[in-house]
């Protein structure tokens, strides 16, 4: 049963750019009355500013991973409409490289961004999304989220994480009319894939368009579905993953040897401690 969008409240994080822009402007397509946040009022506004319908929109600056952005997210909300009917957690940080050469504050900023803040804004938002059951919380995780990638392994986690969420959170608000969809795209075409092309290019990786992401989520999100997987042949990887873990591991391993990146992380290993920054992109970004 599809449920109407239109006149629906939602508030989408990292809708700045990438993933989270073009889940912003399908929404307002779609009639829904939208509240933004991101590090930068500036982007947002132009995010705002591409709107055909020009809908009411709320813009709230402020990075997600602290509790005075959470707190403020939820208490504009609470003044402006007194209920949520849709929250987007969306913002993140697409980090690629060798284990051996993070540092722990890459991986205390990844794992803040893509998995800490979600779980805390959904929890600062129950009471609004309860006042406007029936609702649902959405998180953008990855098929990296699925099945675990070499090079990306602190990334890989935190989307593993935020799949376990989703799963945890769906059976833990099912008495409330709270839904809880997990969207698992591929690669998209942003900046933050730009950033570590020297990864993605190499290991042949696919990269959809940002807006076709953001019509399957919101085409999931109006069927009520709790997940959501690109169409092709990553699906059967997902299930070779689940039954035949070896077969896809061997298969990666394959894909690591034929890229020409199996060196690279060989010789990271003789650097652990130095300082060898993880290559990331911008928090909000969107992407894998």
């Amino acid at each position: 049963m599809r449920v109407p969008l239109a006149g629906k409240t939602a508030l989408i994080t990292g809708a700045g750019s990438g993933i989270g822009q073009a889940l912003a402007i399908e929404a307002a397509e779609r009639g829904m009355i939208l509240a933004l946040t991101g590090r930068r009022a500036e982007r947002l506004a132009e995010t705002c500013a591409r709107f055909n319908s020009r809908p009411a929109c709320l813009i709230i600056p402020g990075d997600v991973t602290s509790p005075e952005t959470r707190r403020a997210i939820r208490e504009r909300i609470a003044k402006e409409w007194g209920r949520l009917h849709v929250v987007v957690n969306n913002a993140g940080i697409v980090a690629a490289g060798p284990l051996a050469v993070t540092q722990d504050a890459e991986l205390d900023r990844l794992i803040a961004t893509n998995l800490t803040a979600p779980i805390a804004l959904t929890r600062e938002l129950l009471p609004l999304l309860r006042a406007g059951a029936p609702a649902r919380v959405v998180n953008i995780g990855s098929m990296l989220g699925d099945i675990a990638l070499p090079l990306f392994v602190a990334y890989s986690a935190s989307k593993f994480g935020l799949r376990g969420l989703s799963n945890a959170l769906r059976r833990e608000l099912k008495s409330l009319a709270i839904g809880v969809t997990y969207a698992s795209p591929r690669g998209a075409r942003t900046a933050a894939t730009q950033a570590i092309a020297h990864v993605v290019e190499p290991l042949d990786m696919p990269l959809d368009k940002v807006e076709t992401i953001a019509r399957q989520v919101w085409d999931a999100v109006a069927a009520g579905r709790d997940v959501v997987y690109p169409r092709g042949r990553e699906r059967l990887f997902v299930l070779l993953e689940k039954l035949m873990p070896s077969v896809v591991s061997r298969a990666l391993n394959a894909q690591i040897e034929a890229a020409g990146m199996r060196p690279l992380i060989e010789q990271a290993a003789g650097f652990v401690g130095r300082s060898q920054p993880i290559d990331r992109a911008p928090s909000n970004a969107g992407g894998f």
